[in-house]
């Protein structure tokens, strides 16, 4: 059971650094104000979502104690980030604060991963 809740770690992380990645690399045009959405982030986001759920599911059958306050919070935050990359993903460009707000909701989903304990 421990190798499959690594595989799927894994593959939320990779999620994650689709959605992250996605963003970082729209930086520049960003401040040049032509930032889009990717299909990378799109993936990522939906990646996290699966994964994530499985997760939660297998640590559960694992009889590992699950932060369902924790989870619920980075849900909430995944939805929120899912649905403006998937309402905004035909977009030729999106603004520049509601491209920064999924940047920084994604952010802060990082750090509540690593740190809240």
């Amino acid at each position: 059971m421990d190798v499959l809740i690594h595989v799927f770690v894994a593959l939320h992380i990779i999620g994650i650094a689709s959605l992250l990645g996605g963003f970082l690399t729209q930086l520049r045009a960003m401040g040049d104000g032509t930032a889009r959405f990717t299909p990378a982030m799109l993936h990522g986001a939906l990646t996290m979502l699966v994964t994530g759920a499985v997760l939660v599911g297998l640590n559960q059958a694992d009889d590992q104690t699950v932060n369902n306050i924790k989870i619920g919070v980075k849900l909430a935050l995944l939805v929120v980030i899912l649905g403006l990359v998937y309402v905004k993903r035909d977009d030729e460009k999106v603004e520049e604060g509601l491209f920064a707000l999924v940047g920084g909701l994604t952010t802060v989903n990082i750090f509540i991963a690593v740190l809240w304990t």
